[in-house]
């Protein structure tokens, strides 16, 4: 029996009926039946039923009717992250972790591994993400990504959870090779061990690169760069930066990024990827991800 919207299901997840907009940094999406989770019995008996995870919200469009899935928001022991060396796996010069929950917030897991002078993963400061999501679509900057800093991974799906390393996945740029619909639950973290001022010093260096870009809510870039080419430029070469369709707005400092002017809805958003695939020369593909699916 499934739980209701607003209860407590059998094994202790809260279930509740809410807007999506509240947990994307774009601010738009529509009601689901959302299921917080904190460990895998929880996970288990969400995954019975369709399903959608949902992690940190950035790199993220949701349509203004919500989605008829469950959203899976991980949180409790699923959102702690274990930074202690394993001994028998660790060295003078290299760490793997124990296990970081994939509901761990990337920018507040990036501070701690400085602090303590931990490197590989700096490259991806100021992404907005959760672990879990990081992880699934590779996010990162031109300075890195997350499967420079990865050791195992642990994925959860209907059928059960199995461990994997990167080498047995067909990972990439902006794609870790896991199938659609399989949860990242948890990974364990190969880093390099550095003096807290050196990754302090990559990590401003990255973070001054950044800051051309906008301010405002936005879910991030919104097309791969198509064959090393700049998206971003392309976009600003077809004139349309600070175009505007409702209250969404190709932003004017970075022609790559879409912006919430404040009440913007999905289809004022989905306006605008159609009007800069019309007028750009060459196909581009999203970044973004789109619930319910793609246009």
């Amino acid at each position: 029996m499934t739980a209701l919207p607003g209860t407590v299901s059998r094994t202790g997840a809260r279930v509740e009926r809410l807007p999506l907009a509240r947990f994307t940094t774009l601010g738009v999406g529509g009601e689901a039946e959302v299921w917080f989770v904190g460990h895998a019995e929880q996970l288990a008996e969400a995954l019975e039923a369709p399903y959608r995870i949902l992690g940190g919200g950035s790199n993220l469009v949701i349509a203004d009717e919500g989605v008829p899935e469950r959203v899976l928001r991980l949180t409790g022991p699923l959102a702690v992250a274990d930074l202690t060396p394993d001994p028998a796996l660790s060295d003078a010069e290299t760490v793997v972790t124990g296990w970081v929950g994939g509901g761990v917030p990337l920018p507040g897991l990036i501070r701690k591994l400085q602090k303590l002078g931990l490197s590989n993963l700096e490259g991806t400061v100021g992404i907005p993400a959760q672990v879990g999501g990081a992880v699934w679509m590779n996010a990162g900057t031109r300075f890195g990504e997350m499967f420079d800093g990865l050791h195992t991974l642990e994925i959860v799906t209907p059928e059960g959870r199995r461990q994997v390393t990167p080498a047995q996945l067909s990972w990439g740029y902006r794609q870790s090779g896991i199938p659609r619909g399989h949860v990242v639950s948890r990974v364990r973290l190969k880093l390099r061990r550095a003096a807290p001022e050196a990754v302090l010093a990559k990590m401003d260096f990255a973070d001054v690169a950044r800051k051309g870009q906008p301010k405002m809510k936005t879910p991030g870039c919104a097309f791969k760069n198509p064959g090393g080419v700049s998206a971003g430029r392309l976009i600003d070469e077809a004139g349309l930066k600070g175009t505007r369709v409702g209250n969404a707005m190709i932003a004017p400092e970075h022609a790559n990024f879409i912006v919430n002017l404040g009440g913007a809805s999905s289809a004022d958003v989905h306006a605008l990827l159609r009007l800069i695939r019309e007028r750009v020369g060459v196909p581009l593909e999203l970044e973004y991800e789109l619930w319910p699916g793609q246009d």
